[in-house]
């Protein structure tokens, strides 16, 4: 039996129509998912089926008594969610029926009317609606979707928009109702909350209308499709992935059928004017005949989708080089913000994110080792919060490191995506905001903008009024101007649709850079990485495997602790490079100067990657006292690293010594300044380099 219904509904916004003559209908227990591109109306639809809209024509039919859950993209929260004193109690709130009940059961107990029918009545009512259990749901709610019991006490105002939207969530889960409409609702959680509400959604009984762009959410929750197209909806059986499929196959039998139609049709024609010619006015008219009814039943055929096309090579034409093996390598890092400047403003102006107080910086995780080789994919994981931007901006140069060592290979062009409207993009229509960043003409920079959807108009629209999805084209369209051989992508598939997801996708399988890619986007983690970065309670270690990998370790019992301590019991008896004991989130050491990297901007790209071990600068260590003998697997991946810094550094230094011989460099005092500076950088790296094969010799097995 329907719940609600969708009878010949139409929605226009002037003369432009949104959704035409839909069809549609939800049963109770259902579980629909809502599929279609940017702009296609999927929010509209969702928020005529809450009664938010009504349509211009038709009708939304909805069964009497029936309760309806809405999430918007744009969460819009009733006063009565943001009045609350605390996130707990605006949770709580959702259920608001089973409070008004325990209000009367606590005010006939206040009487002392307990003994009345009315009183028994009531209580059975709450129990059956599991009033005694809402707490609990209450409280799993909270910690399910990322929410530390410390932040309960928080009053909504204080939270942030995505804190807010997640919070709403809660509430919509506690409330439970008979249909649960969820506009995007993955867009503000991370991997451990996916994983919790999917599990959640899946123990409803009650029906469910999803709009996503998360695949394998969909995968998850749903038994059927709602595609939305071409401003009209079809039905179909199945989660996304069959949904995938049949749509694929009705696609290419409608392009065959649509070619046999347009193949007869030419054929009557031919049949038509050939017996004009003749005088057979008999066949002629037969012909016409046929030709009449073909041509009065046209077959529908897929529309040509504008689609995503990445392109292959960068605006200026110019590819990447190749990169040094190594292209990333962290020991010992600390990562984080820089202290409050003595006048209270942030050290590093503009830049977001947490600042400490007065000569304390704030310090948010510690990586003791992570190495990225040329064309590996990794992705960056762990929960919201716990560090996965702040170590990515860090390797992007935007953030400098508090501590430790932070080396990137010879050659490495650095691509960086940040996380969106974190800051303002240059120029006020997308057109200036290419224009402005590369000297281009206007039929450049269209042609360029095509590729990614922005076509005729489009390229005036102000960059302040991009929907989510225009400007995350905008952001990658920007990322392409110039050749890297290092992508560092945070969170690049925020609001793309579907398709754009699978271009992206397809563009970075298919791209020979480095990619370091902080996701929660499991199908773009399941496709792309093999490996990944896992970023938790303050540590950054590496896995060795593949998203799914990584979950099923989890469940057996893998940490990040556990892991970090295998490897330094692995490499270094159980201590860190430094001598520093692994289990401490971030170990206390003396921090280094605000910026510095242990080898220079200046040389870092001359010279390569630095020693696998100690400090590029400074004395080097003794080699006195014995120290336990590597594994041969341990011995080969550190002598690799060593040998190809002693053949880097090696080269650049005979480049520089030649580069001095030269009188041009010789007659300018700033170059020549610059090339004895480096020369002095790259001579101390080299000193530790030979340092660092001679003590690895000694602990050869």
């Amino acid at each position: 039996m329907s719940i609600l219904r969708f009878s010949g509904v139409v929605r226009e916004i002037g003369t432009f129509v949104i959704l035409d003559r839909i069809e549609a209908s939800i049963a109770a227990g259902d579980r629909i998912g809502l599929v279609g591109p940017n702009g296609a109306g999927k929010t509209t639809l969702l928020r005529l089926a809450a009664g938010v809209d009504e349509p211009d024509r038709g009708v939304v039919q909805r069964r009497r008594g029936l309760t309806i859950g809405l999430l918007s993209q744009e969460a819009h929260f009733d006063p009565v969610f943001m009045a609350a004193p605390d996130l707990r109690t605006a949770v709580r709130s959702g259920a608001g029926a089973l409070e008004r009940l325990e209000a009367e059961l606590a005010e006939l107990e206040r009487a002392h009317r307990v003994t009345e029918p009315r009183y028994e009545e009531l209580q059975h009512r709450f129990e059956t609606l599991g009033g005694y259990s809402l707490d609990q749901r209450v409280e799993e709610a909270l910690s399910g979707l990322g929410f530390a019991r410390a932040d309960w006490g928080r009053p909504p105002r204080s939270l942030s928009g995505g804190e807010q939207t997640r919070a709403a969530l809660a509430r919509l889960l506690v409330a439970d109702p008979d249909l649960l409409l969820l506009d995007e609702p993955t867009n503000h959680l991370d991997l451990d909350a996916l994983e919790w509400t999917e599990e959640h959604i899946r123990r409803r009984t009650g029906a469910l209308l999803v709009a996503s762009h998360d695949r394998a959410f969909l995968d998850a929750t749903v038994n059927r499709i709602w595609e939305l197209r071409d401003r009209r909806l079809t039905v179909f059986r199945g989660d996304y992935s069959a949904y995938h499929r049949q749509r694929l196959a009705r696609d290419e039998r409608a392009l065959k059928e649509g070619a046999t139609h347009a193949e007869q049709i030419a054929r009557e024609r031919e049949l038509v004017q050939r017996y004009r010619s003749h005088r057979n006015y008999t066949k002629m008219h037969e012909h016409e005949a046929r030709l009449a009814r073909l041509t009065a039943e046209p077959v529908e055929t897929p529309k040509a989708r504008r689609r995503l096309a990445l392109p292959t090579s960068a605006l200026l034409g110019a590819e990447a080089g190749r990169s040094a093996m190594t292209v990333v390598q962290v020991e010992e890092l600390v990562v984080g913000y820089p202290a409050r400047a003595a006048h209270g403003a942030s050290a590093s102006p503009g830049a977001p994110g947490p600042i400490g107080t007065r000569g304390e910086p704030v310090r948010v995780a510690r990586a003791p080792w992570l190495v990225a080789q040329r064309g590996e994919r990794i992705g960056i994981v762990g929960p919201n919060g716990a560090g996965k931007t702040t170590l990515l901006r860090t390797i992007a140069g935007d953030l400098a490191p508090l501590d430790g060592r932070l080396v990137l290979g010879g050659g490495v062009q650095i691509g960086y995506l940040a996380q969106l409207r974190e800051a303002a993009i240059p120029g006020t229509t997308v057109l200036e905001a290419l224009t402005s960043a590369l000297p281009i003409t206007q039929g450049e920079a269209r042609s360029y903008l095509a590729r990614f959807l922005f076509r005729g108009d489009d390229v005036l629209k102000e960059v302040r009024t991009l929907s989510g999805g225009e400007r995350s084209r905008l952001e990658l369209a920007l990322l392409g101007i110039l050749p890297s051989n290092l992508l560092l992508l945070d969170e690049p598939t925020n609001h793309l649709d579907i398709e754009a997801r699978e271009a992206l996708e397809s563009f970075l399988r298919e791209s020979g850079a480095t990619v370091l890619v902080v996701s929660h986007d499991r199908r773009l983690l399941e496709t792309l990485c093999d490996r990944l970065w896992v970023v938790d309670r303050g540590l950054a270690a590496p896995f060795d495997g593949g998203y799914r990998a990584w979950r099923a370790a989890l469940a057996e019992g893998w940490t990040v602790e556990g892991a970090i301590a295998a490897e330094a019991q692995r490499l270094h008896g159980g201590r860190a490079a430094n001598g520093a004991v692994t289990s401490s989130p971030v170990a206390p050491r003396a921090p280094v100067p605000a910026g510095r990297r242990t080898i220079p901007a200046s040389s870092r790209a001359a010279a390569g990657n630095g020693p696998a071990h100690g400090p590029a600068h400074g004395p080097a260590r003794p080699r006195g006292g014995s120290k336990p003998k590597l594994s041969k697997d341990a011995y080969r991946r550190q002598k690799a690293i060593v040998d190809a810094d002693l053949s880097r550094l090696g080269l650049r230094k005979s480049h520089l010594e030649l580069a001095l011989a030269s009188p041009s460099v010789a007659a300018n005092f700033v170059e020549l300044r610059r090339v004895t500076s480096e020369l002095a950088d790259v001579e101390q790296a080299l000193a530790a380099a030979e340092e660092a094969w001679l003590e690895l010799e000694e602990r050869a097995p």
